[in-house]
């Protein structure tokens, strides 16, 4: 049995944030601190919102894997191209991933990118840190290159983040039934705080996973 429990791998592009658009490897692992994944429990959640199926291993290339077997298959999808990528997300990836882990991928010259809540802190190595803090939780991973703020959230003032150690600030409007005015509510707060960005998540507009 392996160490570290994945829910689903693929081959996709980035479809949001900086690095949007990069063919990359999604490694999706299982579970998360803030919601269990159970829609029974959405209502008491930290994070109400969550739009992504982290709940077992059952998807692609799911299960159980050691470090060097998940790096391993991380650039067998990949294939033959250079320059791998692997983005790794959730559910909380940082539940997870370990320094062991990330020396496997760097060993195999894969280049690596995390997608979390903030609310662990990362192991060192990471070579892109993606933080999007959720209100009502506490982020102890304040640094990064890009920090990526789905809004409207009540709770969060965007202006409070900005002392934060990023390259990047980006807000992203919320998905859902009232996503056209998440959406004018994010390029409004933009016009007025210019040291924000537009992310939109491309993927969903293009049809890829």
């Amino acid at each position: 049995m392996g160490s570290y429990a994945v829910k689903e791998m693929f081959l996709t592009l980035q479809g949001e944030g900086m690095q949007v658009g990069r063919r990359a490897v999604f490694l999706r692992f299982a579970g998360c601190n803030l919601w269990s994944g159970r829609e029974e429990d959405r209502a008491t959640a930290i994070c109400r919102f969550c739009d992504t199926d982290f709940v077992g291993l059952d998807g692609d290339n799911g299960g159980r894997y050691d470090a060097g077997a998940l790096a391993d298959k991380v650039l067998a999808l990949w294939g033959s191209f250079p320059s791998p990528l692997v983005v790794m997300t959730g559910g909380e990836p940082l539940l997870q991933v370990d320094v062991a882990l990330i020396d496997a991928l760097r060993e195999r010259g894969i280049e690596t990118a995390v997608e979390t809540n903030g609310t662990q802190p990362a192991p060192e190595g990471i070579d892109w840190i993606c933080v999007s803090p959720k209100a009502g939780s506490e982020v102890v991973q304040r640094k990064g290159q890009e920090l990526k703020l789905v809004w409207p959230q009540p709770g969060i003032d965007p202006v409070q983040l900005e002392s934060w150690d990023f390259e990047h600030f980006l807000l992203q409007p919320m998905d859902g039934p009232d996503l056209s005015a998440a959406r004018e509510a994010a390029i409004a707060y933009i016009l007025e705080h210019p040291r924000w960005r537009l992310s939109t998540q491309t993927h969903k507009v293009v049809g890829i996973r």
